[in-house]
Formats: C-alpha cells, sequence, structure tokens
C-alpha cells in the first residue's frame, strides 16, 4: 500500500471533555486504585508473616493478590495520568507493554484460580491424601507452570497482534490497549490473527472453567455426605470465596471479550472495561478476608502488633 502510514502512537479512549469530569475520574480511579492497591498488599502482608498461612490454599491466594496487583496496575496508573494531564496518547511500545501485562496477567489469574479449585477437592474429596499430594514441591511446580504458561501465551498473543500493520486509525476506543480492538484497527486481514486468538482463548478458559465446574460438582457431592452441620457449613464456607472470584472473573471477561469491537465509543464499552479491569482486582481481598476467619484473625493481631509496638515507641519517646 502507498499510502500506508507507520503508527508510532495511538489514543486512548477519554471519559469526558469536560476538564471538571476529567479530574472527577482521576479522584475516582485514583480511590479505587489506592483501595485495591492496599487490600492486595494486606492479604499478601498477613500471608507472608502468619506461619499458620503457610499453607497451599494460602500460598496460591497470595499468588492471586499478587496478580491483582499487577492487573490494576498496568490500566489504570496510564488512564489517571492521561485524565491529569488532558492527553489520550501512548506509546507504541507502550500499547505493546499494556497488552503483554495484561494478558500475562489475566491469564495467570485464571490459572491460579484453576489450581486453587483443585485445592479445595483435594482438601475436601480426599483430605486424607492432602499433605501428600499438595506438598511444597508440588505446589512450587504448579505456580511455576501457571506463571511460565501465562507468559508464553501472552507473548505469542501479544507478537500475532503487533506483526500487523495498522493504518485504518490509531484511535482505541477503550481507556487501555486490548487485543480486539488493535485488531479492528488492522489494514491487513486480521481474520487468521482473530481466529487464532479467538480459538485459544476459548480452548484455555473453557477448559480451566470446565475443570473448575467438574472440581465443584464433586466437592458439593462430598459435601453433602457429611454427616455433621458444622462439617458442611467449614466446608462451604472454604470455597464460597473462591467461588465467588471465578464467577465475578468470568462474568466480566466474558461480557469483555465476546461484544464486537464498535468503531465508536459508547458507555456501555466503558462501564464493560471498567468492570473487568478494575472490579475484580478491587473486590478480590475483600471477598476473601470478610469470608475467612484465619485472614481476619491473622490481620487482627497484625494490627494489634503494629498498634501496641506504636504506644511503646510513644512511651519510650515521651
Amino acid at each position: 500500500m502507498s499510502n500506508q502510514t507507520t503508527v508510532t502512537e495511538f489514543l486512548l479512549q477519554e471519559f469526558s471533555d469536560s476538564r471538571k469530569l476529567q479530574l472527577l475520574h482521576f479522584a475516582i480511579f485514583l480511590a479505587a486504585y489506592l483501595a485495591a492497591l492496599i487490600g492486595n498488599l494486606l492479604v499478601i502482608m498477613v500471608i507472608a508473616l502468619d506461619y499458620q498461612l503457610h499453607t497451599p490454599m494460602y500460598f496460591f491466594l497470595m499468588n492471586l493478590s499478587i496478580l491483582d496487583l499487577g492487573t490494576i496496575s498496568v490500566t489504570v496508573p496510564k488512564s489517571m495520568g492521561n485524565s491529569l494531564w488532558n492527553t489520550r496518547l501512548i506509546s507504541y511500545a507502550g500499547c505493546v507493554a499494556q497488552v503483554f501485562l495484561f494478558f500475562f496477567f489475566a491469564t495467570a489469574n485464571f490459572a491460579f484460580l484453576t489450581i486453587m479449585a483443585y485445592d479445595r477437592y483435594i482438601a475436601i474429596c480426599k483430605p486424607l491424601h492432602y499433605e501428600t499430594i499438595m506438598n511444597r514441591r508440588a505446589c512450587v511446580q504448579m505456580a511455576v507452570s501457571a506463571w511460565v504458561n501465562a507468559i508464553l501465551s501472552s507473548a505469542l498473543h501479544t507478537g500475532d497482534t503487533f506483526r500487523l500493520p495498522f493504518c485504518h486509525s490509531n484511535i482505541i476506543n477503550k481507556f487501555f490497549c486490548d487485543i480486539p480492538q488493535l485488531l479492528h484497527l488492522s489494514c491487513s486481514d486480521s481474520y487468521l490473527s482473530e481466529v487464532r486468538i479467538l480459538f485459544f482463548g476459548l480452548f484455555l478458559y473453557l477448559t480451566c472453567f470446565v475443570f473448575i465446574v467438574v472440581s465443584y460438582v464433586q466437592i458439593f457431592s462430598a459435601v453433602l455426605r457429611i454427616p455433621s452441620e458444622q462439617g458442611r457449613h467449614k466446608a462451604f464456607s472454604t470455597c464460597v470465596p473462591h467461588l465467588i472470584v471465578v464467577s465475578l472473573f468470568f462474568l466480566t471477561g466474558c461480557c469483555a471479550y465476546l461484544k464486537t469491537p464498535s468503531s465508536t465509543p459508547s458507555a456501555l464499552d466503558l462501564i464493560v472495561a471498567v468492570l473487568y479491569a478494575i472490579v475484580p482486582p478491587l473486590v478480590n481481598p475483600v471477598i476473601y478476608s470478610m469470608r475467612n476467619k484465619e485472614i481476619k484473625a491473622a490481620l487482627g493481631k497484625i494490627i494489634g502488633c503494629i498498634l501496641f509496638t506504636g504506644k511503646q515507641v510513644s512511651i519510650f519517646f515521651s
């Protein structure tokens, strides 16, 4: 194509033309980001400091909190900066990095949710073999495989996307760079890339989802056979937070990626993007901490130690 130009930067979706609304968007996103940052860091700190929480379930939960921090840190700070400085620009390299990291964190997130379902299945359905199956070496191997597979799949899809030339436009109708939007901007035939990405995504996520569903069918069957009501309640209480997080992640992901990218921005596209990129990392720590007595107890002990230490320090300096 003789009139083809090389795209060196992209324009992200802005929330409003009004300066006041831009600053309001900055304030709302800043509050959400700080809340997600504090919540996930507290979960990581509590699990790392409390020896009683050094179990497979909490090890995977700590990884999940790290991934949630990465997911929201990839998209929100750039969007806040654009609103604060009244710009829409993101460089080509910045867009590549954003696509790679966001896809990586999302893929690893779902992988760890699948591993956590397997952990709950072993704990409830095969409790006598739990320590043998879910030993330290096995947990580390599963975690490493999740991280490595997420890196490889993200590199594959990012490379497959950015090998395409972009000449239709450089306007992305989303507040962060995402693969479906970029394929929509390609001036070459991106049909094969779309098919590959769709097939791989469906295969990966449906495989994980089916595995989670089958695991919980077995779990519920085993729980219903527990004779004591207290035992059933305890077993269900360890599964409910994970089920809520899986449902939230899967539903928001379906809404974000099953919808065809539009040529013009809409309020629905913005809401779906916010739900998928911001809401899960924001509410996951709340879901786990509110429904988990061990985390609440450990958090209470740490806060108590901090307050007691602060009191001792103040007495010393007085």
